[in-house]
């Protein structure tokens, strides 16, 4: 072999080396961040079971006290474990406590969070219709129409909470004073869904609607 192809193949080698070194590297990044993901959502996991074991706990029989342990509970979860994939679950089950408690803009600042992290539009449907709820406990009837609004965005008849959310909007429309909008949103679930859950309740508020004022 002359001086040149000698070169050439501790080039060849060189190249070949650092090339399995790279690849090494990026096999170890890889792993270790796999290892880190998983140990990050097996601590969450375990937090959020230990919270949801408080939740359950935390009945309306248990007192404040117990459902205070649980707030603290979840709220530890989403400060420790804010990235683990159960964070949406925390926050929607802490705006369930915060609106047991009458905590408004608490409840409905988790639902928000909850619905921002929700991996599965179910949850996110669940947290949207959430925020509504609070709205209305809040008597703010105009933004409870637009949360429910937003529920069911885009979703059918068939659709995982469909029929709730707009009987959910007809009720606060009705609240709202505005009869002839929650006639017609109450005339659209039963045009849709006229054997649902909620049909035979919804023609007596049609019913209801459509008598006359009385002065």
């Amino acid at each position: 072999m002359n001086l040149f192809g000698w070169l050439e193949d501790a080039r060849a080698r060189r190249l070949v080396i650092q090339v399995g070194a790279g690849v090494v590297v990026v096999a170890l990044v890889v792993v270790g961040a796999w290892a880190w993901y998983r140990s990050q959502e097996s601590r969450g996991e375990a937090a959020l079971a230990s919270a949801t074991l408080l939740v359950q706990q935390a009945t309306p029989q248990a007192g404040p006290e117990a459902r205070a342990k649980a707030i603290a509970a979840l709220e530890a979860v989403l400060r420790d474990h804010g990235h683990f994939s159960g964070a949406a679950q925390a926050a929607y089950q802490l705006g369930n406590l915060r609106f047991a408690a009458g905590q408004y803009p608490q409840a409905r600042a988790a639902f928000q969070v909850a619905r921002s992290r929700a991996r599965s539009a179910s949850l996110a449907s669940l947290a949207s219709l959430g925020i509504g709820f609070t709205f209305e406990a809040e008597k703010n009837y105009e933004a409870a129409e637009k949360s429910f609004a937003e529920t069911v965005k885009g979703a059918g008849p068939k659709d995982f909470l469909y029929e709730e959310a707009m009987s959910d909007m007809a009720r606060v429309q009705e609240l709202g004073g505005k009869r002839a909008a929650a006639l017609e949103t109450y005339q659209k679930i039963l045009k849709e869904l006229p054997d649902g859950r909620r049909a035979e309740e919804l023609r007596a508020r049609v019913a209801s609607l459509q008598s006359p004022v009385k002065p």
